[in-house]
């Protein structure tokens, strides 16, 4: 088994660490009832999506376009939210709890070889906006009824959806900034110095 450059470096006989330290360290295990929970939301949204497509099956022929559209964002807005849910229950045990050993196994997701805090950050920050980006385009479709009795949105609402879904950007782009000014900075015939 290759390791990765910047993999940690384990003894074979790690010493054993002293009652109160490792009381703190074994405390990482108390997160692992969170991610059990989270694979349970996970189950409730596979329910959830096969009951919208169910309902989509159901109404193909009396649903107009539209209709058709906005529960076909619904099943994507599901996906993604799973999509994030596996992202924080593997990234983050994985990162907080405890390696899972995955590195020869077939299935492995390409970004779990170099997961970290910072990494983690920025791919949640990326699924939140695309989620947002969902909520946005299905406002934008329903939009054309505004004024009338068959939308639930008013102007004031679509502007403020619109405004914190450029704020969720803007958090994104803090995040990838502040993570890239805390990586080395690599200069040709010089060894990396932190910028």
């Amino acid at each position: 088994m290759s390791m990765a450059a910047d993999d940690p470096v384990v003894p074979s006989r790690a010493p054993a660490l002293r009652p109160l330290p490792q009381l703190i360290f074994g405390s990482r295990w108390l997160q692992l009832p969170l991610y059990l929970g989270l694979i349970v939301a996970q189950g409730v949204y596979v329910i959830l999506f096969l009951k919208e497509l169910w309902h989509l099956i159901l109404h193909s022929f009396d649903f107009s376009e539209q209709q058709i559209m906005l529960v076909v964002l619904g099943l994507i807005d599901v996906v993604m939210i799973s999509n994030l849910l596996i992202m924080v229950i593997v990234g983050g045990y994985e990162t907080f709890v405890s390696r899972l050993e995955l590195e020869n196994h077939p299935d492995q997701p390409e970004w779990l070889s170099h997961v970290n805090a910072s990494v983690l950050k920025i791919k949640l920050a990326m699924a939140i906006i695309g989620i947002s980006s969902i909520h946005l385009l299905r406002t934008f479709i329903e939009a054309g009824g505004l004024g009338s009795d068959r939308t639930t949105y008013t102007e004031t609402g679509v502007m403020w959806q619109a405004i914190i879904h450029g704020l969720f950007i803007l958090s994104a782009i803090g995040i990838a900034t502040v993570d890239r000014m805390g990586q080395p900075v690599f200069d040709k015939g010089r060894k990396p110095s932190h910028a």
